[in-house]
């Protein structure tokens, strides 16, 4: 699919630049929406942040691009849908890694 932008006058690329980005955000959305669905509220996942250790934890809630994850450690964290894996059994707090950031603070 060819599109010929060089007649288009200057507004007419700006809109046209501001429907491409609107509909790529629609999109990503749509994925993330999607992506959402394979996890219910209450469901054990976890995931791997880089620089830190494996964090376990259960989904709280449901954001427009994220889903908020309240780790064992008492942390919360929202996570893109797409880096959660389901949890395969209920881990022993003895058994985990220590803990990378402090009770209380996450990473945006």
């Amino acid at each position: 699919m060819a599109i010929n932008i060089d007649q288009l006058t200057e507004a007419e690329l700006i809109e046209l630049n501001h429907r491409i980005v609107a509909r790529l955000k629609f999109l990503r959305e749509m994925r993330a929406h999607a992506q959402m669905l394979d996890f219910s509220i209450g469901d054990r996942v976890c995931f791997q942040p880089d620089g830190y250790p494996l964090v376990t934890g259960v989904v709280t809630k449901y954001n427009r691009k994220t889903v908020s994850v309240l780790s064992e450690q008492g942390q919360r964290w929202n996570v893109s849908p797409g880096l959660l894996r389901r949890a395969e059994k209920p881990v022993n707090p003895g058994e985990l890694p220590p803990t990378a950031l402090p009770p209380g603070k996450h990473r945006r």
